[in-house]
């Protein structure tokens, strides 16, 4: 990908060397580091909310996904979405862990809030490249990675998060064993999760860059389309390991959509490539 990018470079702009646009890349780079650390000073400071609200929201039986389910259950008659009872408790076992994850927290929430930053800094970088009609099809690229990473985000922290951090905290394999989950533990599942799936609905635009350099087509993704849901839907199975479909439907759902979105692009940038190039 690297070398269709500065090979397309060199045709755009050929006063600029490699070495120039890999300096190039590493001042866009630099401004993008400097904006994660901004926002993860401003979320130092707001250590209150951003822990007991956010973070450790999911370990509460009043969370809203909790509730959601349960209405849900009420109206489908299905109890085994309600969940009345749950409760986690915490333990911290480092004399600086609970000063290190506020760190590692406040750094987690400024890759979040600096993400659109750095797709707008990626776009600057990559925008030279492009000929008129390839600037054209990707207006708004900047607003479709922020908004996809984001959607990706919220779905596993409101939907993937709650339902592994139910499953896992109530799951016993003996009654005389007691489970005493360190914060560093939970902390890095909610984390991994969110982040995760953040980049999982990043799949249209990955599909987007390698239709464009001729690495994928949408002959491909349709051979395997039932291939892929069934992975989907073995992987949402692992997820949401309860008897009922709703919450294993509810997880593979979006995850399908994206690989239909993901065709439709293929699709329309191969199209896009059998015209010809102004």
């Amino acid at each position: 990908m690297f070398r269709f990018l500065f090979r397309s470079f060199k045709s755009k702009v050929d006063d600029m060397s490699f070495w120039e646009h890999v300096d190039e890349l590493r001042v866009y780079l630099i401004r993008t580091v400097i904006a994660i650390l901004v926002f993860s000073i401003v979320a130092f400071f707001f250590k209150g909310f951003i822990f007991d609200t956010i973070i450790l929201g999911p370990k509460n039986a009043d969370f809203v996904t909790y509730k959601v389910l349960c209405r849900i259950g009420d109206l489908m008659n299905v109890k085994t979405l309600c969940i009345e009872k749950f409760s986690l408790n915490l333990i911290n076992i480092e004399l600086a862990g609970q000063f290190r994850y506020h760190l590692v927290i406040s750094l987690v929430a400024g890759l979040i809030l600096a993400f659109p930053f750095f797709a707008w800094q990626l776009w600057l970088f990559i925008k030279p490249a492009l000929n008129n009609k390839e600037l054209t099809y990707a207006r708004g690229m900047v607003f479709y990675i922020s908004g996809l990473f984001i959607t990706g985000v919220m779905f596993g922290y409101y939907v993937i998060v709650p339902l592994v951090v139910n499953f896992l905290a109530t799951y016993e394999l003996s009654s005389q064993i007691q489970n005493q989950i360190t914060v560093g533990s939970y902390i890095s599942s909610v984390s991994v999760l969110s982040l995760s799936m953040g980049l999982v609905f990043e799949l249209p635009v990955l599909v987007y860059f390698l239709s464009k350099i001729g690495m994928l087509a949408p002959k491909f993704l349709r051979k395997y389309r039932k291939h892929a849901i069934v992975i989907i839907f073995i992987i949402a199975g692992f997820i949401t390991p309860s008897t009922d479909m709703f919450s294993q439907t509810l997880v593979a759902l979006p995850l399908w959509m994206l690989y239909e979105i993901s065709i439709f692009i293929c699709k329309k940038v191969y199209k896009e490539k059998q015209e010809p190039v102004e």
